[in-house]
């Protein structure tokens, strides 16, 4: 009797091993492709060109460039919402620092939040109805000089 209780709980003992170690995200969401493109950004007649990666569906957005360890110089990722709106962004399971830049529908700057931390759960907001937001590596806008009203080309904005 006692080997058919223990084979009755061997099961469970898996089962609870698997949703312990292994979280249902980690092994039921599939890794999201993004398509590529190119930007630029006329920050005071000075173009500024970024190879980029297109966050367009709503599992895109929720994933961004979260588990990455790198990102290669002047490269990025956009993320467009189709239309102005309160956008909140967070950086959990972000793990290098970005500059999140902001656009209007004309793709116009509106906010930039430098330098973002880490794996934050802190929220960065537009502030105010945004399009877009363009996520490059940490320090990029300060190092080029790229400032709020500056203006960013690309085909999603017309």
């Amino acid at each position: 009797m006692r080997n058919g209780i223990f084979n009755n709980f061997i099961p469970f003992f898996i089962s609870m091993f698997l949703v312990w170690f292994f979280p249902s995200n980690v092994y039921t969401q599939k890794y999201q492709e993004f398509s590529k493109s190119n930007i630029i950004i006329n920050s005071l007649g000075k173009y500024h060109k970024f190879s980029i990666e297109l966050a367009l569906t709503p599992l895109q957005q929720a994933q961004g460039l979260m588990y990455r360890t790198f990102l290669p110089k002047d490269s990025g990722m956009l993320f467009d919402y189709g239309s102005p709106k309160l956008i909140r962004m967070w950086m959990k399971n972000t793990f290098i620092p970005l500059d999140m830049i902001f656009l209007n529908q004309q793709g116009r700057i509106i906010k930039i939040v430098e330098r973002t931390i880490p794996k934050s759960e802190s929220i960065i907001s537009s502030n105010f109805p945004a399009r877009a937001v363009l996520e490059l590596n940490g320090g990029t806008t300060e190092k080029l000089n790229i400032r709020v009203g500056d203006l960013v080309k690309h085909e999603i904005f017309k």
